[in-house]
């Protein structure tokens, strides 16, 4: 208890894995149950790149629905809750070329991870089990790792109907994204179809690390909200919104411009990337220009785009992400789209300095936003309407 925190992840961690080797161990190399649906695409010696398909040993049917779960899990999950859950699944992984994405289709393997239920599962590893957690800052933490054998999709998926056209169909992999969410196909289905290689023009389908096709659809929703979003009018007042979530603290603002973006990261001591305070800036102009490309501000970005939509107003977006010590482990960037999305007016200020100091008095960490370069810059900076006047 010296760390500070409610219980030990490196514990956790350890009973989780040791659980499910012990199982394997008693099974003699087989390995059965529903995969949630859940599979990675890795990146590492690209083209031919391993495929991690994710399994919890022995949990069939909705139960395992539970292992990689994003919206179901936001709000009632803590971060312990999730790393025992991920800790629990097994990684069976096999090398595949990514330019040869039919190969997982006709075992219907690429089919499972796209299934509306989980789908049951028959493998055979070789070689030791790996115990490991792996975490990062865009894909969900893994477990356990296993050279499969061999794997066999007991059961038939089930597929949505404008997903299974779309895998049948010869459609650009942008446009088949957009009719996907637009048709209400659930978002992180449609992030594993352009992973496994199930979209696009059939004669150019490959298969996309996944940490590449989060950013990616990310990006094409964004692209199409965005379109949508500048047509609307622009927001009349300024306000504040808030919502938090595993130790993170989202504070947006809204002011009356055109869409521009601008995100602050704010990591305290003890957080998953950081021994001290450090604080991240970066801007999105009128045109879409970036200094750099971030995940999370890209995940973030599409969720505040729905929330503009479902006002049907445009505006200026400051986002100030506050990450404190209780998230002590990532578990990708899942939690922060979702997050923003469920975003709700924390009160209303006379302009866009007022609302700063809003969010300032509520800050846990010592900064000074308005000694921000980015934030400093956009309270000085004069739009030429004020001089038309």
């Amino acid at each position: 208890m010296l760390c500070g925190l409610p219980a030990c992840p490196l514990m956790e961690r350890f009973r989780s894995v040791l659980n499910t080797t012990v199982r394997l161990a008693r099974s003699k190399g087989e390995v059965n149950g529903a995969t949630p649906p859940s599979a990675i695409v890795g990146e590492r010696n690209y083209p031919r790149v391993a495929i991690l398909y994710n399994v919890p040993p022995y949990v069939f049917g909705s139960e395992a629905r539970n292992y990689e779960d994003p919206r179901g899990w936001w709000g009632k999950m803590s971060l312990l809750d999730i790393i025992r859950l991920r800790s629990s699944l097994v990684s069976l992984t096999t090398l595949e070329n990514v330019k040869d994405p039919w190969r997982l289709y006709e075992r219907e393997i690429s089919l499972s991870v796209v299934s509306q239920t989980p789908v049951s599962t028959e493998a055979r590893i070789e070689g030791d089990l790996i115990p490991s957690l792996k975490f990062d800052g865009v894909i969900l933490p893994r477990g356990p790792t296993a050279r499969a054998n061999s794997i066999r999709v007991a059961e038939n998926p089930k597929i949505g109907k404008v997903l299974e056209s779309l895998i049948n169909d010869d459609v650009k992999a942008s446009l088949a994204v957009e009719r996907l969410y637009e048709a209400g196909e659930d978002y992180y289905k449609i992030i594993q179809a352009l992973s496994l290689g199930l979209l696009g023009s059939k004669r150019r389908r490959r298969m996309v690390p996944t940490r590449w096709a989060i950013t990616a659809v990310d990006q094409m929703v964004s692209s199409l909200l965005l379109k949508e979003v500048r047509s609307y009018q622009v927001v009349n007042g300024v306000s504040v919104l808030y919502s938090r979530y595993l130790g993170n603290y989202f504070h947006v603002i809204l002011y009356p411009s055109k869409f521009r973006a601008t995100w602050i990261e704010i990591w305290h001591p003890m957080t998953a990337w950081t021994n001290e305070t450090a604080v991240v800036e970066l801007e999105e102009d009128f045109w879409g220009e970036m200094e750099y490309m971030d995940g999370g501000y890209i995940a973030a970005k599409q969720g505040i785009l729905e929330l503009l939509r479902g006002m049907k107003r445009q505006a200026g977006v400051v986002i100030i992400r506050e990450i404190t010590n209780e998230y002590f482990a990532s578990v990708g960037n899942w939690h922060i789209r979702e997050t923003v999305r469920r975003a709700g007016k924390l009160t209303e200020a006379e302009d866009l300095g007022r609302a700063l100091d809003v969010v300032q008095q509520r800050l846990k960490a010592l900064v000074d936003l308005k000694k921000l370069k980015s934030l400093r810059a956009l309270l000085t900076q004069q739009t030429i309407d004020k001089f038309l006047k």
